[in-house]
Formats: C-alpha cells, sequence, structure tokens
C-alpha cells in the first residue's frame, strides 16, 4: 500500500501545507484510511480474514507508523519504525533554529562554519572517538563514550586553514549539545559525534534549509515573507499549542497496542544528521516513563536499537556494517539496506523481526542503551536521575547477553 498522504510535492517543498485538509490527511488521516481501504482489498482478494499486519517506514515512515499505533492499536501487530520524525513541531523548529546557528547569507559572520571544513571536523572526530571502544576501525560505537576535546582543532600559528577559529569553536560546541530556550526548557537533542558526513543538508547553506523555513512559513501561517531571521522562541510556543495536522507522535501510552500484542522495533542511526538520534531516545524513555508505573515492561514487546555509522535511514559512514531485513527479503548481508516499502500487509502467520548482520562484529547496540544529554567538555558525568536508569539497564542487559 502506498499514499501520497493528501498532496503531491517534492521533499523540501511545504507550500502545500496552506491547505488544511491537506495537512491533516498528511499528519495522519491519509495513513489511516490508506490502511483501512487496503486491508478491505486484501482480504476481498484472498476471501479470507488478514492474519497478521506489518509495517516498516523510516523518517517521516517511522512518525506515521508511531502515529498509526497511537491512535488506531489495532492497525497493526508488527511495527518498524527507522529514525522517526516523531516530534514534529520541534523538530522542524529545531531544524529552522540549527541552520540560524550556523548561518551565513552575507558572509560577514566569522562565526559560522564553511561546509569545507566539516570534512576536518569529521576527521578530529573519528580520530578523538574511534578508539573509545577498544577497536580502531572507522566506527564510533558510542558516541557518549567519547570526550571530545574541541581545541584540538583551534587554529594555531602552524595550522590557519583546516582549523576552526575561537568563534567557530563556539559554534560547534553549540552543534554538539542540546537546543535549550527561555529558562533552560529542553526543546531538541543535540547532533552526535560522528554525524558530520551529512551536515550540509542542515548545516551547509547561506541560511537553515527549507525543510524547517517553510514549516515556520506554511504550516505555522506566518507566510511567505517571514524570516529565518524573526525565528524566536514565540515559534516553537506556536508549534506546540497548534501541532498543525496533529503530526506530533507523542502519545507514550503505547499500552493499548501493548495490551493486544502487538510488537515495536524502533532503531536509530548514531551517525544520523537530519534527525537528532537522542529525539529516539527521548521517545523510548518516555514510553517507559509512562507504562513502567503501569507495570508494563517494553522488552517483551519494544525493543529500540542504536545503530553505530548508520546515517538517516540509509548511507553508512566509513562502511559501517549494519542491515536490516524484513520479510520477503534475503538473509544474506546487504551493507546499508533497509527495506522502504511503506506498509506492508501480509496473510502470514508468524513475524519475522529485522536482522542487523555485521561482517566484522555486532555492531547494534543493546536495546536499552541509551545516550547521556552530552555534557560540557572535561566535566564527570552525571550519575543522578535517568542517568542511573540508563546505566543499570546496560548493565543489566551486557549481563543477560553474557549468560
Amino acid at each position: 500500500m502506498s499514499t501520497d498522504t493528501g498532496h503531491n510535492s517534492t521533499s523540501g517543498d511545504g507550500t502545500w501545507a496552506v491547505n488544511k485538509e491537506s495537512l491533516t490527511d498528511w499528519g495522519y488521516r491519509a495513513m489511516h484510511g490508506s490502511i483501512v481501504l487496503s486491508k478491505q482489498i486484501v482480504t476481498g482478494f484472498y476471501a479470507e480474514d488478514i492474519k497478521y499486519s506489518y509495517y516498516s517506514g523510516c523518517s517521516t515512515g517511522g512518525r506515521q507508523g508511531l502515529k498509526e499505533i497511537e491512535l488506531y492499536p489495532e492497525s497493526f501487530d508488527g511495527v518498524l519504525a527507522g529514525a522517526p520524525a516523531w516530534w514534529t513541531n520541534h523538530l522542524q523548529t529545531w531544524t529552522t533554529w540549527l541552520g540560524k546557528v550556523n548561518a551565513n547569507p552575507n558572509g560577514t559572520n566569522t562565526a559560522a562554519i564553511p561546509a569545507t571544513l566539516f570534512p576536518v571536523i569529521e576527521a578530529e572526530v573519528l580520530k578523538q572517538c574511534d578508539p573509545t571502544d577498544g577497536l580502531v576501525d572507522g566506527i564510533i560505537t558510542d558516541p557518549n563514550m567519547c570526550d571530545f576535546y574541541y581545541d584540538a582543532l583551534l587554529c594555531t600559528g602552524t595550522n590557519t586553514t583546516a582549523c576552526l577559529t575561537p568563534a567557530q569553536l563556539d559554534t560547534l560546541y553549540t552543534i554538539y549539545h542540546d537546543y535549550r530556550e527561555t529558562n533552560d526548557t529542553f526543546i531538541f537533542p543535540h547532533l552526535e559525534l560522528g554525524s558530520e558526513a551529512q551536515w550540509f543538508v542542515l548545516l551547509g547553506a547561506a541560511g537553515p534549509a527549507s525543510l524547517g523555513t517553510e514549516y515556520e512559513q506554511y504550516f505555522l501561517n506566518e507566510g511567505p515573507t517571514w524570516s529565518w531571521t524573526e525565528f524566536d522562541y514565540s515559534i516553537i510556543q506556536q508549534a506546540e499549542a497548534n501541532d498543525p495536522g496533529n503530526a506530533t507522535a507523542d502519545d507514550f501510552d503505547l499500552s493499548p497496542f501493548q495490551a493486544r500484542g502487538g510488537k515495536l522495533i524502533q532503531y536509530h542511526g548514531l551517525a544520523d544528521g537530519l534527525i537528532a538520534t537522542g529525539s529516539s531516545v527521548y521517545f523510548y524513555e518516555h514510553v517507559m516513563r509512562t507504562l513502567a508505573p503501569k507495570g508494563i515492561s517494553l522488552d517483551d514487546w519494544y525493543r529500540f536499537f542504536l545503530v553505530p555509522g548508520m546515517q538517516h535511514c540509509s548511507g553508512s559512514v566509513h562502511d559501517a556494517p549494519w542491515y536490516f531485513a524484513g520479510t520477503s527479503r534475503t538473509q544474506t548481508p546487504v551493507p546499508h539496506l533497509t527495506p522502504h516499502s511503506p506498509i506492508r500487509i501480509s496473510t502470514t502467520n508468524h513475524l519475522t523481526p529485522p536482522r542487523c548482520q555485521s561482517s566484522r562484529r555486532n555492531q547494534l547496540l543493546p536495546p536499552q542503551h541509551s545516550l547521556l544529554l552530552r555534557r560540557p567538555p572535561r566535566r564527570p558525568p552525571r550519575t543522578h536521575g535517568l542517568d542511573r536508569i540508563r546505566h543499570r539497564a546496560l548493565l543489566a542487559h551486557r549481563n543477560k547477553m553474557a549468560q
């Protein structure tokens, strides 16, 4: 099954959102209506009831899968959600903010980092962070293990070109740290160490990408003359209040989906340069917080994986091996492959889980593993609150795997 979600455009074109019916279709309605109709067609064609229905999608497709089971838990028996763009009203506004951080429309912003220096940053990150897992192989297994020393990139008397000025280092520090607003209000997680190869999309132009600015212009009705230079906290507050198309998939109570036997697998690449990996961590942890008081454990029905070296939905940094397979796909390891068909409706009687295969070693981090909010350099890690929960969960998984 496939759907245009109520409009026809390119990925960077948001002008269609002025049509509010199309916006609602995009948010959730077209997806659900297409599922219902597709099931009717399949049932009629085979003259028998569908036994199991499966879904696979990444990015917006991942958001659609999560939104569907939040609103209609009976739609699918199994969902594979990759790098989901679930936090729409914060993701799109963060995209604008991030582009504004490194904007240089007139060539006069000396703190802006030109795209020509992204490879220089990437090389230094790899140099410092690759060895932290005990194996130098071009893959950063866990960016959170790396206490990155920013000043290694500082321009000196012997290096004045492949380097960053103090002002540019401040910009880099901002990119690698969470977006927080008035009164230290958390808005969105940071890009990870190791994501630099994809920075050209959100950080490589003179101003913010249209993925952000056209959200403000057309989804929030600021109008085509609105400029990213006008961006401030009020835009985020407006996005939270309106949530155009009811698109944000932030109903963390997945107990109805769990109660009917649904299975959810979520993954996110640790080298994703388009959607901050920590947003998936945030989603997983808030589902855990919501369901734990109800006595519902996640491990037997909801698994979350962080994939070292994986970029946004596809692609790989330094040939990091990963492979997600689904029903009807070959089990031969194929690097950098994930199923892109948006919806699978099947009459099979079993669920084939996604697989991650590696020719070198297991590059799939434990499902309970999650990222700590990145601390300032040279400061001891925090050990209170959720950090202790993450630490215990990681140790428990490692002990289980060792048995």
